[in-house]
């Protein structure tokens, strides 16, 4: 049985890698139906923070918290709600896209994984390049397969570093509004990007970072005034 949740609490999280403290005491929340966007320049602790949350990096200290379960208290139960896309694709290139994707659904037990492998191909337009090897790809067409093998377990969290990366103008169009529709679905989508013009009218909220630090939590209508006050830079 899996274990749903429709709140993230992260709560004093720090993390520090020897002598570097790559994350301070943060604190934020977020719920199912709302797409949140990590911002901050390099350095600021966007990737370390997605990296704890998807359970593949440990905090030094403070707790992450998925509606009442802790990652450890909970395990692989809970891991089947989160779907996460990092800078590393985890997408085999040697494989078609149809056999990446049949072989992350059945790897997390999808049911009828034949026809979620389809479902996923063409919500990623590649519908005419199933069966040809990933090898062949374009960084945008493995962008758009990595995001629907995150997807095709339907997650409740949603985890994306930069998922707009690599994309063209009608993909990252396309993207968009598939973040919209997922939150719109229940899903709580967190994203870190740097793409400002393309996170406009998808996010309704902001966590601003610096340092490793929070500085300023914002609604989506006034993030780029609070970016701006909070790191003294305009993007």
């Amino acid at each position: 049985m899996t274990v749903d949740f429709d709140r993230l609490e992260i709560a004093g999280v720090s993390r520090h890698f020897g002598r570097r403290r790559a994350l301070h005491g943060v604190s934020f929340d977020c719920r199912a139906g709302e797409v949140v966007a990590l911002l901050g320049p390099n350095g600021a602790g966007k990737s370390t923070l997605l990296s704890i949350l998807s359970t593949l990096v440990r905090p030094t200290s403070g707790e992450v918290r998925y509606g009442s379960h802790t990652a450890e208290g909970a395990g692989a139960r809970q891991r089947r709600r989160l779907g996460w896309l990092g800078h590393e694709l985890q997408i085999y290139p040697e494989l078609t896209a149809r056999e990446n994707l049949l072989f992350f659904a059945r790897l997390i037990g999808v049911d009828r994984p034949g026809e979620r492998a389809a479902a996923a191909l063409a919500e990623a337009r590649l519908e005419d390049r199933a069966d040809d090897v990933v090898s062949g790809f374009s960084r945008g067409m493995r962008q758009r397969l990595a995001l629907e093998r995150a997807l095709i377990h339907d997650p409740r969290l949603v985890l994306l570093d930069e998922p707009f990366t690599g994309l063209d103008q009608a993909s990252s169009e396309a993207l968009s509004g598939r973040l919209r529709s997922l939150a719109a679905r229940g899903c709580l989508v967190l994203l870190a990007t740097h793409d400002f013009d393309l996170a406009d009218g998808v996010l309704d909220r902001a966590v601003i970072m610096r340092d490793g630090r929070v500085v300023t939590l914002t609604d989506g209508t006034a993030w780029r005034e609070a970016y701006r006050s909070a790191t003294g830079r305009i993007h």
